[in-house]
């Protein structure tokens, strides 16, 4: 990552907040602004705080494009870019910048996500201020070397080391994720779960959304229709996936199968080879990213998920919040989100996958949705954005109040 001129998509006189009494203000410092999940959840979290008690800024280290950046702005909230560029090395001079920032705009506390932002923006909150109360952010569970770069492992070992005395506070989205990090040498006396929170006015079910979708893609109302959300990438084993489908297909001929997400297409030439060699593609559509995931998942009747790897995964509780029942792998907190609504089945069995698909088809429509309202329900009980919201808020008030009476 390479450092890059000063540049501010809010400019610079929105950085100078003033500190408001009784007002806490928060330093969101995060990797990148993409389609991710960690970005997801940081904008749900600004979207349901409570303004009149928290003020927040957004720090990304990678430059922010897309609608994550943008919709964070239109909350009003200022987006700053350190000019990083993915896959070089980190420049201190970005780290300084980052920390200069920090200074000017005297935030509580910092809250950084993800491996580089937790080690890069925990440095700079250290240089910028001491005493800067940081709370670190852990959006994944699965460390397994044949799953994540090798870059991305070493960071993980920097931010073991030094957990014991760089955050204050260690967020989780999973038990799992908890876990595996006290395994990995993280401090566990400072890890705590959180867990993701979903938004049920912008997720929830929709039969017009189900008819228009299907009417675009040309698939008929009473057509089975299994989706996934998942970019392609290692930890969700695509591959696992058309395996399971080509077995369906030998027992249910009519289903038909959707996936969207980053490189979900026939240009991805390996995803394109998994699918001829399965013998699938008539039953597939790949739809790459969208931006309408309530409307597209509105129109599956199963939500799935094939992932080796999940920390607590988004589309799970969206699918969920839309009254679509689900069936994943078992990794990360899935069982733990999905409860006695769907099915889990283990990770890297392409027969259980399809066993599982096949016996919530064979339910029927009627006790699918059944099914579904059911897991609504313990999305609404269990895991709102607002519940989760509080959390945070809660969390954030403890780190300030307990650094308050440290300096007293």
């Amino acid at each position: 990552m390479n450092g890059a001129p000063d540049h501010d998509r809010q400019g610079g006189e929105r950085l100078d907040q003033l500190a408001r009494p009784g007002v806490v203000n928060v330093a969101h410092v995060i990797t990148t602004l993409g389609l991710g999940g960690a970005e997801v959840m940081l904008l749900k979290l600004l979207q349901h705080t409570d303004r009149r008690r928290f003020t927040h800024h957004v720090y990304s280290l990678v430059e922010p494009s897309g609608p994550i950046a943008s919709r964070i702005e239109a909350l009003g909230i200022p987006v700053s870019s350190m000019g990083m560029k993915v896959g070089s090395l980190p420049d201190p001079r970005a780290v300084l910048r980052l920390a200069r920032l920090l200074r000017k705009v005297r935030p509580d506390i910092v809250e950084t996500w993800m491996y580089h932002a937790d080690l890069l923006g925990g440095t700079a909150a250290k240089l910028a201020r001491s005493g800067l109360p940081i709370m670190w952010n852990i959006r994944q569970s699965n460390l397994d070397p044949a799953l994540n770069r090798r870059r991305t492992l070493q960071v993980v070992r920097l931010c073991a080391r030094v957990s014991s005395w760089l955050p204050d506070t260690i967020v989780c989205c999973s038990s799992e994720a908890r876990r595996s990090h006290a395994a990995a040498g993280y401090d566990a006396s400072k890890l705590r779960v959180i867990p993701n929170g979903f938004d049920l006015s912008a997720f929830h079910p929709d039969p017009d959304a189900r008819r228009a979708v299907r009417a675009e893609l040309g698939i008929s109302d009473d057509t089975p229709v299994i989706g996934m959300v998942a970019r392609v990438d290692p930890q969700k084993d695509h591959r696992n996936f058309v395996e399971a489908a080509a077995r369906l297909l030998a027992q249910r001929p009519d289903v038909r199968f959707v996936l969207c997400g980053h490189n979900t297409s026939l240009a991805n030439a390996t995803l394109a080879e998994w699918i001829d060699a399965a013998g699938v593609r008539p039953a597939c559509q790949l739809l790459g990213p969208r931006h309408d995931i309530p409307r597209l998942t509105a129109a599956f009747d199963i939500a799935t998920l094939s992932s080796v790897g999940e920390g607590f995964p988004n589309v799970l509780g969206e699918a969920m919040a839309c009254g679509v029942p689900c069936v994943a792998t078992d990794v990360g907190d899935s069982a733990e989100l999905i409860g006695d609504t769907g099915y889990v089945v283990p990770p890297r069995d392409a027969g259980a996958l399809a066993r599982a698909w096949d016996e919530l088809l064979g339910a029927g429509r009627a006790a699918r949705e059944a099914l579904g309202l059911r897991a609504r329900q313990r999305i609404e009980e269990r895991f709102s954005i607002h519940h989760v919201a509080r959390l945070y808020e809660q969390t954030y008030e403890t780190i300030v109040a307990r650094r308050a009476a440290k300096d007293r």
